[in-house]
């Protein structure tokens, strides 16, 4: 049973978390507003936003101006962002007492794109500013799109600076409308119309109809496994009680007692089972590695474990009844 589940179900669960999680790549969990420089849009914002459950990241960015290496005015030209917020961590940029004035953070596509190889050097932006490329910044899924990044943390904005780009990523799938619905209540902007909100809730609701109908097929092939395995089970162990019925007999004429009976059933049941499931896991992690199928998951293999062993259990108990009720009289009587 448990190769079986494993190669089939197993199998269906692997490719659905790898579904899913190609889902989730795409930023299912994000909702990205966009406002012109004439909405009013400004960072203190994300003091509203930090009030809001359910959001687990938030950050905002101004307008980009075009920068080059300052060593080579005529180089390429890439786009930098003042970036606002309290978790600039996650963006690989350190926190407060690490940063200072005119420090930059680049992704290295920028940093190719500078000619930075060695990630230090300087820049000069379009309004005249110089500043220092101290570091690399990790770009998460959600600015992939923008890339080449670079970014310049602002830890003590005043509240007032005008914000271009505002991204907030949602604890999870199914919060992201709720959430944006509430971000949007405390933007705050002066022109409201010219403030656009994008989310992934149609990627959200993807996400849901495939986990649903994935779902919905793998428990019902695990039930029918599960059953058809049960009743092979039950077949057995009433065959072997009926093959050794003067056991049991010559056990109960000795003073066993009913349960005695049953608890020997069962638990020699439990070791065969215990032993079949480790024996089944081994396989199909070995087949699945062979065939390049994706394992399932420690969960999975854990649950499945447990109920491969609860239905061989339950499936013994009839057989052990029967064995248990043999009458020491008749199965010890000499024809």
């Amino acid at each position: 049973m448990i190769v079986s589940v494993m190669l089939t179900t197993g199998r269906t669960v692997g490719a659905e978390q790898q579904v899913l999680g190609s889902i989730d790549s795409a930023g299912t969990r994000s909702i990205t507003i966009r406002a012109e420089a004439e909405a009013g849009l400004t960072s203190d914002v994300l003091d509203r936003i930090a009030s809001i459950e359910g959001i687990e990241w938030a950050g905002g960015f101004s307008a980009a101006v075009d920068a080059t290496n300052t060593a080579i005015p005529d180089g390429s030209r890439v786009p930098v962002r003042q970036v606002y917020g309290s978790q600039l961590q996650r963006l690989g940029i350190p926190g407060d007492p690490a940063v200072q004035d005119g420090a930059a953070w680049a992704s290295s596509a920028a940093l190719k794109q500078l000619g930075l190889p060695d990630q230090m050097g300087g820049i000069t932006v379009s309004t005249g500013e110089t500043l220092g490329i101290v570091g690399t910044v990790e770009v998460p899924d959600f600015l992939a799109g923008y890339e080449p990044v670079v970014l310049v943390p602002q830890q003590h904005a005043t509240g007032a600076e005008s914000i271009a780009l505002l991204i907030v990523i949602a604890d999870r799938p199914d919060l992201v409308a709720p959430v944006s619905q509430a971000v949007r209540s405390v933007l705050g902007a002066d022109d409201a119309s010219m403030v656009k909100i994008q989310t992934s809730e149609e990627l959200a609701q993807l996400r849901a109809l495939i986990e649903g109908q994935l779902g919905s097929f793998s428990r019902s092939l695990v039930l029918a496994l599960l059953s058809l395995t049960g009743l092979l089970v039950a077949v057995l162990l009433y065959g072997l009680v009926m093959m050794r019925r003067k056991d049991f007999g010559r056990r109960r004429a000795l003073g066993a007692s009913r349960g005695l009976i049953i608890g020997l059933l069962v638990t020699q049941t439990a070791l065969l089972a215990g032993v079949g499931i480790i024996v089944g896991v081994a396989v199909s992690l070995v087949v699945l590695f062979a065939s390049g199928d994706p394992w399932p998951g420690g969960a999975f293999t854990a649950a499945l474990a447990i109920l491969a062993l609860c239905t061989a259990l339950i499936a013994s108990l009839i057989p052990a009844a029967v064995a248990s009720r043999r009458e020491p009289i008749r199965e010890l009587r000499v024809p």
